[in-house]
């Protein structure tokens, strides 16, 4: 079953990985957003928070939503150091210039002194397995449905 504006806009990954068409390590989910593992994460714990409406980017994304998009990221952001072993988190957006998906994203990425991150200059560290990557999807799954989002 195609939606009525699938045909006339390229394939998203994103909007595959929403409707469960394309598989994710989801973190979190809710009727509006859904937050899952980037497949080639800065670090392990690099979660995308995602819009389940296909939305360009941030500008495109309505002022009634900002709100309750921020709380999830806000929500993901605060418990990402604890779950992760971490001393902070970077949370970063583009809107077209080097926005690899079309489709509105904020990446959630947990920081520690030394860690190499510089400025714009992203080395990608992957997970060394897929057991890895499910540890860290259980890691962060558990601390965000310990933690209440703030409303």
């Amino acid at each position: 079953m195609t939606t009525p504006d699938e045909g006339r806009r390229p394939r998203c990954v994103f909007c595959a990985i929403v409707a469960g068409k394309a598989e994710a390590h989801v973190v979190y989910e809710d009727e509006r957003t859904l937050a899952f593992l980037d497949h080639r994460p800065l670090f392990p714990g690099h979660t995308l928070v995602v819009p389940r409406e296909h939305i360009e980017t941030l500008p495109d994304l309505p002022v009634a939503d900002l709100g309750a998009f921020f709380a999830v990221v806000q929500h993901i952001a605060r418990v990402m150091p604890a779950a992760l072993d971490a001393e902070g988190t970077f949370v970063a957006n583009n809107n077209r210039v080097s926005q690899s998906v079309a489709h509105l994203h904020l990446h959630v990425v947990p920081r520690t002194r030394g860690d190499g991150l510089r400025g714009f200059f992203w080395p990608r560290h992957p997970y060394e397995s897929p057991e890895q990557m499910r540890d860290v999807q259980s890691r962060l799954r558990a601390a965000i449905e310990r933690d209440e989002p703030a409303r």
